[in-house]
């Protein structure tokens, strides 16, 4: 059984909305001139999103041209290497400093939960020694 889908008023079947955004896509990447398809784009931001989740059309080109703009760094970055050919490793290369956001991140939250429990040590010895008086 189809799923049924209200939009504007109407009863549609899932398939046919899917069509009518596929259309939609098709013409937006020829009036954009966009890198990528727009419907694997579209696809891949769907898999992180939830289901009732709307795309609109200016997120769509966004995503899009910053998806070529970071493959753009990347190629860069690779063509930097004097090799003809570029293998995986380069390619890790190029993609590093990306990937190093993860751990960058990572770091930070160590660093921050370090912080904090120096604080609690210090005002811990502030109040032993003194200097802050405990209030009851």
């Amino acid at each position: 059984m189809p799923e049924e889908v209200q939009v504007e008023g109407e009863q549609q079947d899932a398939a046919t909305v899917a069509a009518e955004a596929e259309a939609e896509d098709a013409e937006l990447e020829k009036q954009e001139k966009l890198a990528f398809p727009v419907a694997a784009v579209v696809r891949l931001m769907r898999r992180n999103l939830d289901k009732e989740k709307i795309i609109k059309k200016e997120v769509k080109i966004a995503m899009n041209k910053w998806l070529e703009r970071l493959c753009t760094k990347v190629a860069r970055e690779m063509n930097k290497f004097p090799y003809v050919t570029m293998s995986i490793s380069e390619f890790k290369e190029g993609i590093r400093i990306y990937e190093d956001m993860d751990g960058f991140e990572k770091d930070k939250q160590r660093i921050l939960a370090h912080l904090t429990a120096i604080k609690r040590d210090i005002e811990k010895l502030e109040r032993d020694l003194g200097k802050i008086e405990d209030v009851f």
